[in-house]
Formats: C-alpha cells, structure tokens, sequence
C-alpha cells in the first residue's frame, strides 16, 4: 500500500562527519520512520508522518564537523510503508557532495588514549568527530574500501562500534585498535624499537622523522639550540623559519595569545599559528629574525603521545629537502630522509595524497597556506555565478594550487608548492588528475596565468580545450572579490594588489597596482613607478640590486656608491643602461626588498619573502611613526620622496625600527589615497586588497585604517598569495564565459 511522505535532501560537507547516525537519532526521538543514506549528492532522508522541526534541526543541531548548505524538502511516495527508521548503505557512484578535510583528535578520543580501555595509548584513534578524511580517501562515496584502512580488517569490538547507531564511531571509516588497526614502530638503524624510545631520542638532542597525516615531519628539541642547528645543517634550510609543536600550557611558556589567537589553534582544523613571542626565550634559530612564531597543537593521536614521551615543545618541519614535496611513504623516507633522521616513527597506514599544514594569522585573519585540514572545503560562488560552467583553473607559477568550480561552489586544492621545482611540478600533476576524478570534474573550460613561460600555464594549454588567458594581478582582484560573496552586477571595485612580479597586459612585470574592475575586466589606474630589475630574478634573490635601482632613480647614487661600495655596481649600471636582463618593474615586493638591503638586510634571501618578512618584524618594534612620502605623477606613485626622506633619516641617526615604521606607513598611504577618491566619485563600490604583500600584518592593518569609512574586502579563508590566484583564475573565466 503506497503512502505519502517527504524526502529531505541535506547537502554539503554532511559525509564521514556522522550525519547519519545524527539524523537516525533525530527521528528515534519524533517517533519517525523511514530511512536515510549517502548517496554522491550528500545525505537523502525519506520519512513517514509529521516531520515538524526535523529540517530546522538538521541545521542547528548538525554534528561538529559538519556543514551543512542545503536542506531541501520535497514530497515522496512511499511503495511499501517502513515499520522503523534504518540507516542504508551508500548508493550511486559519483562525486557531488562535499568531502570532509582531516580533523584534529576529539576531548573523547583524547581521553581515551590516556584512559585505562582497550584503546590507551593507541596512536590511531579516532572516532565520526575526529581523525584522518581527505589524507586517506581514494574515491566517493566516502567508505572504508575507498579509503587506506581498507587493508585493516575491523576486529569484533570495533564492528560493534562500528554498527551501532548510538556510538559515536558509527560508520567512522577509520576505526581501528591495536587488535585490528594500523601499527607504530620507531626505527633505528633498520632496527624496531619501543616507540616511546621516539622521546629519548629527542631528549639526547637527536632529531625524529615522524609520519603524521600529510606526510613525514622533521622533529628536534625545540629549547635545544644545538638540535635545531644540526636540524637547520642536514636540512639545509639556513634561516626560514621553524614550525612548533606543544600542548597548549606549553605554548603558554614561549608565546601569547588572545582569544581568537586560542580558538584558531583549537580549531579541528589545527592550523599553524602566528604567535608573538612572549615569556620564555626559545632558540633564535627556531626563527632568526623574528618576532612571531608558528605554533600547532598535537592533531592527532601520535602527537599528542610524542609531545608526552618529549616532555616539551617541538620543531614539527616537513620533511623533505627545502622546495621539495613532502614525503609520505615509508620506503621513500628511509631513502630521502636517512641523511637528516636519527630514528624513524612510523607506521603501516599509506597516506593517500601529501599535505602540509595550513598555517594562518588570527589578527588580521588570513590564510598564509591552504592545506591540511582546510582542504577539500568550497567556497560558494557569488550571485550571479548559477549557471557557471566547470572550470579548471592552474594558477601561477609559485604557491601552486588549482581551483575546480561545479554545481555553483568553488574548490581551492591544498598548497603545491613551487613549480619550479621539477618534483613539485610532478606532484602537480598528479594533483590535477587526482582532484578531477575524485570530483568527477569536467572542465568546459581550462583558466591559466597569461604568462606563457609558467609550467601550469603550459599545462594548460596542452590539455586541449578552450583555454581562457587570465592577467596575474586581474586574477588576484577577482579572488578578493569572489571569497568576498561580491555579486557579479555588483559594480566595479578598486583593487590594491601588491605582490612580487606577474605579467601585465603591457608585457611588462607588474606588483605594485591600484587596479579598477570587477569578474570580465579590469583596468590599471595607478602603479608604483617602474624600475629596472639589475639581473632580472636574481633582483629577487639578492635585495641589495634592487637598493641600487632605487637609489639611482631618486637621484641619489652618491649615496647607493657609500652603502654598497662592496658591490659590483658599475656592470649593473651598465646592464641597466644597455636595457640587459633589466626589465622595468613596478613590484611592491622588490620596493620591499630594496628598503630592508637599505636598512641592513645584507646577502641574498634564502626563502622568497625573508626580506620583506625581516623588514615587518623590525617595523613592529617600533610605535606609531609619520609616513614616508610618495608622489604621485604621470608614471605612478614614485618612491623617490620617499627615499630622499629616509635618506635624512639615515644622516640623523634615526633608529631603523622607525624607518621601517614610516615606509609601511608610506606605502599604505600612498595606495589608499587614490583608491579612496575612486569610491568617492563613484566610480567603485568597495575597496580589495591582494596580493601577497598582504600577508605582511602591518600593511594589511595600516592600509584599511588609511581607508576607514569604506567599504574594504580582505582576503580571510583565501591566501592573499598566489595560493588563491587559481580561485581568481576560475571566476574570471566563468564570468566572461557568460559575457560572450
């Protein structure tokens, strides 16, 4: 006998998060029937009898990971009438509901491994509200035999768990105990050992690789200067700095927090975060030059047991050789990593793809790298965007990371690294395939940078298929504007993107614009002044070339001779001069680098951004300073005045810190201004600021107060780098798709 009912379709990031059993115990407790499963457009509900507030509360009551964008109610006619509410397997085939990225271990779980149960002391334990997602799925839908626990055969105790609906590891693809999961082991020498001996090894100042969820980690003694200089000698990595490991009374020991500053490090996607140091002193080689550090909580169980057996805080770096990827097999750690490790921790579960982890600020909030535990998120797309074709777009040529927009949501992949590097560029690759079968994406059609010399705008265009060219600088706007919910008949925007170097539709390189625009077009309205870049992208590496571009410019190379008198200044003039391997640039980034060589910064850079990183933390030691001067004229917002003043400065004495002060003063000032009259005349809405030169906090702090009283978009979930160029990318193609 046929009867009436009501389908109720969930959809978003509602699979592997313990939605079903959540929904099975919403109906026991309103005496409904039916049934509710997984199916590749997320969570379908079928149900006899009133429902009343179900669908408000599958909102407001969703489980911890959960997040939820659509709850959809329809009638449905029921074929044979159900005597109970059922939780069913998983049907259909496909990819069109939301994957959950990996979380960080739960109060319960945690309190299990320190508990006396079956589970103590246990490195994989996790339940349906923790635990490894995105790093072990192969395939949709999200079960165990499309994971990399499908080897590891459930013992009797976890299938009980695993089959009842009251359990909070119903359905936790993951589950596992020492009877039936994954193993840990520390080796030594080709030789097992106790793990715990992982912190005897730490202790004696040795360094540990340890397999965490992404990939393998580098461990040493973070309060042992001599650990952390072998760690920075094997690894070869002189300056950049360290990442940090400790429980949270730890943290409290060698760094501040606010309370946003503690959520963020809370949050089950256990970021790293940017803290000021504070209390007492760690290492200046944990980060030469610095005066914040990058701290995590333990995520997972292991960590939270080495963090133990160490008995205090941790260096956690990844473990590769710098620019490398990241490695995650056990075979491929005991070759690259044999150099750099002491003992080896590690275990029988296969990592799926490689992550690093994210790293974020709290004030201002930005994403600094998108990756473990952020990814596989969406971002829907704006209004405007609901026909939006699938798109693939690669992004640039550093920061790699790829976009995939379907069904009116945006996919941000997590950081590729740089693909300059030939592995990096392998691991992007496999990327691009391992994303668009995953999601089942079929890109109409292919967004890249309009540089023909990137490796992920060569890929492109070799996929075949209509390729859609994007400037470098119009793609960082168009990100802005996109994580910003900005509408596509919103209007035009004034975009302030500062960053390093993108080509511009003059050919030319650009990095310092005042841009005005929306998703189809832009214009360029101000830049800074174009200088030469002395020895093209060695300009990038060694600060002092760009000095004395800049000095020469301003009409002050009698002081560029007295500063850099060590230097081979006459064969660059001459370069310039001839216009050799001396393209002009407007870069923000290069101005960065040329005002730190003119402040002390001395040699070459030994990661891309040290310069101008070194130069924000001198900034930050001083107090509220006047700002720099520019002019601004027919070729842009010149420097010159600028450097005319510092160079008053400079003969007073005045302390560094203050100068530094005054030129990220300057420097926001100078942008605000024109991108203020250009919302006051009307000709924008709002203003957006991109770019990776807004990852520095006081610039990004100083240019919105220089522009209080409008509208500002800022990057917060979206790297202002070019870790979000790809989501640009994306919409701009989609939206000019729709002008044609």
């Amino acid at each position: 006998m046929k009867q009436d009912g009501v389908q109720i379709r969930v959809r978003g990031q509602v699979q592997g998060v313990g939605f079903r059993p959540f929904v099975w115990r919403l109906a026991q407790a309103r005496g409904l029937r039916g049934e509710v499963l997984n199916d590749p457009e997320g969570v379908l509900i079928r149900l006899c009898g009133a429902i009343g507030d179900l669908a408000d509360a599958l909102r407001a009551e969703a489980p911890p990971l959960a997040r939820v964008d659509a709850v959809e109610v329809s009638r449905w006619v029921f074929d044979v009438v159900p005597e109970e509410f059922t939780i069913v397997a998983s049907r259909g085939h496909g990819a069109e509901t939301r994957v959950t990225p990996d979380a960080a271990t739960c109060p319960d779980c945690l309190a299990e491994i320190r508990g006396q149960g079956r589970r103590r002391g246990y490195a994989f334990t996790n339940c349906t509200h923790c635990g490894p997602r995105f790093s072990i799925l192969r395939g949709l839908p999200y079960d165990r035999a499309q994971t990399t626990m499908a080897p590891f055969d459930m013992c009797p105790a976890c299938r009980a768990e695993y089959d009842n609906p009251a359990d909070r590891r119903f359905h936790a693809q993951p589950i596992a105990c020492p009877d039936c999961g994954p193993r840990l082991w520390l080796e030594v020498g080709g030789e097992e050992r106790s793990p715990e001996d992982a912190g005897e090894i730490l202790r004696a100042g040795g360094i540990v690789a340890v397999k965490g969820l992404g990939g393998f980690h580098l461990a040493c003694d973070a309060t042992d200067a001599g650990a952390v200089a072998r760690l920075r000698a094997r690894k070869r990595r002189p300056t950049k700095p360290f990442a940090l490991m400790a429980d949270l009374e730890r943290i409290m020991l060698y760094s501040s927090a606010t309370p946003a500053e503690e959520a963020l490090l809370r949050d089950p996607s256990a970021p790293i975060v940017l803290l000021p140091r504070a209390g007492r002193a760690l290492p200046e080689g944990v980060a030469p030059g610095q005066e914040m550090l990058g701290w995590m909580l333990p995520y997972t169980p292991l960590h939270h047991l080495l963090i133990d057996w160490a008995g205090g805080p941790l260096v956690m770096t990844s473990g590769n050789l710098s620019g490398e990827p990241q490695v995650i097999g056990n075979e491929e750690a005991r070759v690259k990593l044999f150099a750099f490790a002491d003992g080896f921790l590690m275990h029988d579960r296969e990592i799926a793809r490689r992550l690093d982890d994210s790293v974020m600020r709290a004030d201002p909030p930005m994403v600094l790298r998108h990756a473990r535990g952020r990814v596989p998120g969406t971002l829907a797309l704006p209004d405007g965007f609901e026909r939006a074709p699938q798109v693939l777009a690669l992004g640039g040529q550093m920061k790699g990371a790829i976009c995939l927009v379907k069904n009116g949501q945006a996919l941000l992949s997590h950081h590729l690294g740089d693909l300059d590097d030939l592995l990096c560029l392998e691991e992007f690759h496999k990327a691009v395939a391992d994303y668009r079968a995953l999601f089942d994406h079929r890109a109409e059609r292919i967004a890249v940078d309009a540089h023909p010399g990137y490796r992920a705008t060569q890929a492109g265009q070799a996929m075949g298929g209509p390729v859609v060219e994007v400037f470098h600088h119009h793609a960082h706007l168009a990100a802005c504007l996109a994580e910003n919910g900005w509408p596509r008949a919103g209007g035009k925007v004034a975009g302030i993107v500062l960053d390093g170097t993108g080509l511009g539709p003059d050919g030319t390189v650009w990095g310092g614009e005042l841009l005005l625009g929306g998703y189809v077009s832009a214009e360029r309205v101000t830049h800074l002044r174009p200088v030469p870049l002395p020895g093209g992208d060695r300009a990038s590496r060694e600060p002092w070339r760009n000095l004395l571009a800049q000095l020469d410019v301003a009409g002050l190379s009698d002081l560029a001779d007295l500063i850099m008198a060590d230097k081979p200044r006459a064969v660059l003039r001459r370069a310039i001069a001839a216009g050799v391997n001396a393209p002009l640039s407007s870069s923000a980034g290069r101005l960065f680098d040329a005002f730190a060589a003119a402040l002390g910064f001395d040699g070459a850079q030994s990661y891309e951004g040290e310069a101008g990183m070194w130069l924000e933390s001198l900034a930050g030691r001083a107090g509220e300073a006047p700002a720099y001067p520019f002019a601004k004229t027919k070729e842009g917002l010149d420097p010159a005045p600028m450097w005319r003043a510092w160079a008053e400065d400079r003969g007073r004495g005045t302390p560094r810190e203050v100068m530094a002060r005054r030129f990220h003063a300057g420097l926001a000032q100078a942008f605000a201004a024109p991108a203020r009259a250009l919302v006051a005349d009307g000709a924008a809405g709002a203003v957006a600021l991109s770019g990776g030169c807004f990852q520095n906090a006081l610039l990004h702090r100083m240019t919105v107060a220089a522009l209080d009283g409008i509208p500002v978009l800022t990057h917060r979930a979206v790297p202002a780098n070019d870790g979000g160029l790809a989501l640009g990318q994306a919409v701009i193609a989609a939206a000019q798709r729709e002008s044609d």
